[in-house]
């Protein structure tokens, strides 16, 4: 299922960094890159989209990365990054912070502030998992206090998240590319399960904003909220009087809740049934099901409003949508077996200089 891998390998060693210099500068993220291994840089990089999320993973020796406010206006793309340390050493600078992070370890940073890595102790082996913010349940200024700090991927939730994203990475070839979405919905609901425990513990300590303990409460009323949510997506009577009077809240307090995560909640419920929409649509398992069937499941009543919402989101009809997406799942699958055949076809040879990005050493 891994869809994007660069080795540079087969580049002459004295070009590689060059090269992979190069490749960073075009990413929406580009930064400053510099390396003591100028004259021989052996990195590997690889990446996966799990709908809206994006999980990638790198193998580099020694770097130097600095993203400044310069680079920031040139492309921003406002995400948050969580880093996941697989080997190796890192010192950060980001938010104010300074952080070493080691094996097992996390760090959220976000694309919109400056950030500076030194890999200076040998090769590191790192993942990332790369997210917008409207997926994650939490104002900015709660995130904010989070930056640059190093959360736990040994023990609680950490480690639960942790094992996930390993195990994904080292089994990528068991996953079909209609599995992707699933899996980027349990990789966010452990990312925020993890980002809740952290402020929660804010809270308790006592750090953060002065009314600490009314803000715990308000962010796990929202994450109430929405879970009951997305299990009733399908029931068209959901809206915020219905979610309302199942919490024992006023509809205005509902409201007041969502707009501080800066949107309101018919849009929030309509982006949801709308991201299961596409899920679906993009299933080859359920190509045969109509257009209109897979929208009544998830709650829009009338195909006409499903389509003008779904153009109004996404820019293209759910029809040109199913048919793209279903068969580019169809190339992917043909890539993915290619490759598998070029595996099998190659095993046995010893000292191969190109290895699997998903067997990170």
């Amino acid at each position: 299922m891994i869809e994007m891998v660069v080795q540079i390998d087969d580049i002459p060693p004295s070009e590689r960094f060059a090269a992979w210099r190069a490749l960073c500068d075009r990413t929406t993220i580009p930064m400053e890159l510099r390396s003591t291994h100028e004259g021989d840089f052996r990195a590997t990089m690889w990446g996966i989209h799990l709908g809206q999320v994006m999980v990638s993973g790198t193998s580099v020796p020694s770097l130097w990365n600095h993203r400044t406010p310069v680079h920031i206006r040139r492309s921003d793309p406002e995400l948050y990054h969580l880093q996941l340390h697989l080997s190796g050493e890192t010192d950060v600078r980001h938010a104010g912070a300074t952080t070493t992070l080691g094996a097992r370890q996390f760090m959220l940073s976000c694309t919109s502030r400056p950030y500076e890595a030194v890999i200076g102790r040998g090769r590191t082996d790192t993942m990332t998992v790369a997210v917008p913010p409207s997926l994650l349940p939490f104002p900015a200024a709660d995130l904010d206090r989070l930056l640059g700090r190093r959360l736990s991927g040994r023990t609680g939730i950490g480690a639960l998240l942790a094992d996930v994203l390993i195990r994904m990475s080292a089994e990528h070839t068991a996953y079909r590319p209609a599995d992707a979405p699933r899996l980027g919905s349990v990789v966010v609901d452990l990312l925020t399960a993890l980002l809740a425990h952290e402020l929660d513990g804010d809270a308790e300590a006592g750090a953060g904003a002065t009314h600490t303990a009314p803000e715990s409460h308000r962010r796990a009323l929202v994450l109430r909220i929405q879970d009951f949510a997305q299990r009733n997506l399908h029931t068209p009577g959901l809206t915020p009087a219905s979610i309302a009077a199942a919490h024992h809240i006023s509809v205005r307090y509902l409201h007041r809740l969502f707009e501080r995560q800066g949107h309101t909640v018919a849009a929030w419920i309509r982006a949801q049934r709308l991201e299961r929409c596409c899920r679906d649509l993009a299933d080859p398992a359920q190509s045969g099901l109509p257009i209109h069937a897979i929208a009544a499941r998830w709650g829009f009543s009338h195909a006409a409003d499903f389509s003008r919402a779904f153009r109004g989101a996404y820019g293209i009809p759910p029809r040109d949508f199913r048919r793209t997406a279903l068969s580019q799942q169809v190339r992917q699958s043909q890539l993915a077996e290619a490759s598998q055949l070029s595996d099998r076809t190659g095993e046995g040879e010893q000292d191969s200089p190109r290895r699997s990005p998903a067997h990170l050493r």
